[in-house]
């Protein structure tokens, strides 16, 4: 593990929140993101605390070294992505050193109250492709669909599989979501398929990944290189509108049921941020092939898996009117991914594909073995069979207009300042009356 001075737990910063022990923001986390103050333009930031540090602001002091210092100046954070891992710790030095506390007394000038701004998407996700690397979700789906015995397909224990997702759909949280409407069938329910607003409306708790340098079309990222490529990590919803997607996914796969919006937490944790918090890879199957070479690299096998909690709430209208508070729904664990992010680059190069900075991946829903760490409606309330109660006396068995679901992360380990991922969280409207 690649462990310096920013992780040192005994350091503070002059951003007094930022050491209350409750902030997911630390010194130690310093994620990136994109953000505009009032009356301001879009720029680029760092959450420390409940404040953001203004990082052009910063660069135009002479705060920041080149290469990092001209890429913050602009809207986005592909550029500074493009520079890959080795600028971004150092601009993480450069970053520590403005905020940490033994560095003399902070310039408040720098900094702006998070309330007050508003938080976008962190990067132009030119591309955007969600994996299938929760083992156990896929399992678990596949039974619940076809029965107990049913077995995943061969391709599954030989390589990572994914599909290519609608990046003009991906959001930044507290985006609302359009319930969407199309052909739906659900299932046995429905003898013939009809068209309408989703019956079946679903959220999917995943992590998303950014791409940093990128490769050059027709050149594969080598495996002992891939985890290079992966320089930040956020919450991701791949909404899914079941019904939909259960009628076309024979025999191409996703389209209009996984289309109608990804949200994702507005906060890049840094590769660099989540070293103390890197866990060897998940355990193969039982009786499972070895892993293909071009996916085998000791380094990832051992240190290649990432230590986060995840969580997911609900809000509900009714809850909302009578001021309760969001409810949780489940944890897991990103433990249960069972390919690494790096093989999920490398598969994702084999072919010569072009990855390009500030590309987004998302892993696939992470689902544990048992029913106290599934990671949708569609697993929790087997596929609306067994709609379950909620404190307030609603049932729910897939999401209904008006509900707020809202992802959490959180990374601890002995010895280390906790960190977190902030919030990914949406809304669902209702559909369009005039589309239905």
């Amino acid at each position: 593990m690649a462990i310096d001075h920013t992780h040192d737990a005994a350091k503070r910063s002059w951003v007094a929140s930022a050491n209350d022990g409750i902030t997911e923001f630390p010194l130690q986390n310093l994620p990136l993101g994109i953000f505009s103050p009032p009356r301001g333009d879009r720029r680029c930031g760092v959450a420390i605390g409940n404040q953001i540090l203004d990082l052009r602001e910063a660069a135009n002091r002479g705060l920041l070294n080149p290469p990092a210092a001209d890429a913050v100046r602009g809207e986005a954070l592909d550029a500074l992505f493009a520079l890959g891992r080795p600028v971004l710790r150092s601009l993480r030095h450069d970053i520590f050193r403005i905020l940490a506390a033994d560095g003399g007394p902070g310039d408040e000038t720098l900094l702006h109250a998070m309330a007050d701004c508003s938080l976008y998407l962190p990067t132009t996700v030119r591309n955007f492709s969600d994996f299938f690397v929760g083992v156990h979700h896929a399992i678990r789906c596949g039974q619940i669909i076809n029965g107990d015995d049913y077995e995943l397909s061969q391709n599954y224990a030989y390589m990572p599989i994914a599909y290519n997702g609608r990046p003009s759909t991906v959001c930044v949280s507290g985006t609302d979501i359009r319930r969407p409407v199309g052909l739906r069938k659900r299932l046995s329910e429905d003898p013939l398929p009809s068209f309408g607003p989703c019956q079946w409306m679903d959220f999917e708790l995943e992590l998303g990944f950014f791409v940093g340098s990128g490769n050059a079309f027709g050149e594969p990222v080598p495996i002992a290189d891939a985890g290079d490529q992966v320089v930040g990590f956020c919450l991701l919803n791949d909404w899914s509108a079941r019904d939909i997607q259960m009628f076309e996914m024979a025999p191409l796969g996703a389209f209009n049921g996984k289309s109608s919006g990804t949200s994702i937490s507005p906060w890049v944790i840094t590769a660099d941020a989540m070293e103390p918090f890197r866990r060897p890879a998940m355990e193969r199957l039982p009786n499972s092939p070895e892993i293909p070479a071009y996916l085998h690299d000791e380094s990832d096998q051992r240190m290649g898996g990432a230590d986060i909690a995840l969580t997911a709430t609900i809000s509900t209208a009714k809850m909302r009117a009578a001021g309760e508070p969001p409810v949780r729904l489940l944890q897991t664990h990103a433990r249960y991914c069972y390919w690494t992010f790096a093989q999920m680059v490398a598969q994702h190069s084999i072919t010569g594909c072009s990855l390009l900075p500030g590309d987004l991946i998302g892993t696939g829903t992470i689902s544990g073995p048992t029913r106290a760490d599934l990671a949708s409606f569609f697993e929790l309330s087997f596929i609306g069979k067994q709609p379950f109660e909620l404190p307030n006396g609603e049932t729910r068995g897939f999401i209904e207009d008006g509900d707020e679901i809202a992802f959490g992360g959180r990374c601890e380990r002995e010895g280390f300042v906790p960190i977190g991922f902030g919030t990914c969280a949406g809304r669902i409207l209702p559909a369009l009356s005039h589309a239905a």
